[in-house]
């Protein structure tokens, strides 16, 4: 299965679903903290997902626990930029156990993360989307509803496309 992000869009099997995107659009020129989505195909690595609230997850990816300590590390000072990370840190770091519901559900996107490149973006995620979708900081957001249709249908070889 092939996964298609077009025009606030996502397209996957034979279903359309509403997304957010990053506040100043999508780029092939993506830099840390420009609140642009990166364009290209990537893979999803896991997901992470609040135990708290989210009771039944289906899907074949690997699923890891959010922890209250956990974080993922959005400053290029860091040896650990765009990495999983444990709070405190004494770098910049996007915390990831959040009263918010948006973090309730994070698939992790391949985005920057094999040959890391400080300043080129970190912390690409679909997450999930508020209530209006209000544009992100440069991830993919959809509503719970549509990320546990999408989890359902996924593996680690689909590919994810942002145009």
């Amino acid at each position: 299965m092939h996964i298609k992000l077009l025009n606030k869009k996502l397209y996957f099997k034979y279903y359309k679903v509403k997304c957010a995107v990053g506040k100043r659009g999508i780029s092939s020129k993506k830099k840390e903290g420009d609140n642009k989505t990166p364009k290209g195909s990537f893979k999803i690595k896991y997901v992470f997902y609040r135990k708290d609230r989210i009771k039944k997850l289906k899907t074949k990816i690997k699923k890891i626990i959010i922890r209250k300590k956990m974080g993922w590390c959005d400053d290029p000072k860091s040896l650990l930029y765009n990495k999983l990370i444990k709070l405190p840190y004494k770098f910049g770091a996007e915390k990831l156990y959040l009263k918010k519901k948006i973090y309730d559900i994070i698939l992790v996107l391949n985005y920057n993360t094999r040959d890391i490149v400080k300043n080129a973006g970190s912390a690409i995620f679909i997450h999930l989307a508020t209530n209006n979708y209000k544009p992100t900081k440069g991830c993919i957001a959809i509503s719970q509803k549509d990320m546990l249709l999408l989890l359902e249908n996924l593996s680690i070889k689909n590919k994810f496309t942002i145009c």
